[in-house]
């Protein structure tokens, strides 16, 4: 089976991202871009995110996960600690996040390093959930192979029956990350593929560096 792609191709005409519009720091930046592809109506889930790690066979890997907030800090999401991501980022903190807003044509691509949240910073975010994405939370056991479908359900059914009329806690294995950038690259689609390409990088003093890449 083949198809040639070849001839699949977009002009990107609709923005440009120059200097003279850049802040001094990119959390700035990334909560301008953030906001107007929230407001623009195009994006299904704006703050689906993909994380790429390293996993212990060597190999990175990435997936789609949702961003739950953003802060001067960096950026926070959620997951179970057991997951092949979790323990990935267990070894290795270096990680990497990007957006991609077709429609809008931008992408941003941060490097940074996950730490673990607080537990009460966890709790809290736990709390707000849904009962339904609670329980899920202890019923999967993440990334672990299973028999079939059914197995899965009969999980979900055992936790329906312990927490039935009690409250829902957050099991020790799931909870969040902050991920602290240390690189930050915005990219805007231009005509003839000469994109704009501006990276942000963090300096010893906690200033942060701009540069314009070629495309």
């Amino acid at each position: 089976m083949s198809k040639d792609l070849s001839n699949y191709r977009k002009s990107y005409e609709k923005q440009e991202l120059l200097e003279d519009n850049c802040p001094e720091n990119p959390m700035e930046l990334f909560r301008t871009w953030f906001l107007d592809a929230d407001n623009s109506g195009t994006a299904v889930e704006t703050n689906a995110m993909t994380i790429s790690t390293i996993g212990k066979d060597g190999f990175p890997k990435s997936r789609i996960v949702l961003l739950k907030k953003y802060t001067w800090e960096g950026f926070i999401f959620y997951t179970n600690y057991n997951s092949e991501k979790g323990k990935a980022i267990e070894a290795n903190q270096n990680i990497c996040l990007s957006f991609f807003w077709p429609a809008l044509e931008q992408q941003i691509i941060i490097k940074g390093k996950a730490e673990k949240l607080s537990e009460n910073l966890s709790d809290g975010y736990f709390e707000s959930r849904p009962d339904g994405s609670k329980l899920g939370a202890w019923a999967s056991n993440q990334s672990a192979v299973v028999k079939s479908r059914e197995e899965l359900d009969t999980n979900l059914k055992t936790f329906e029956k312990k927490f039935e009329g009690a409250e829902i806690v957050r099991p020790k294995h799931w909870g969040g990350y902050l991920v602290k950038p240390i690189s930050l690259e915005f990219w805007q689609g231009r005509p003839n593929r000469m994109h704009d390409r501006i990276r942000y990088s963090l300096q010893k003093d906690f200033s942060w560096k701009l540069e314009r890449l070629s495309p």
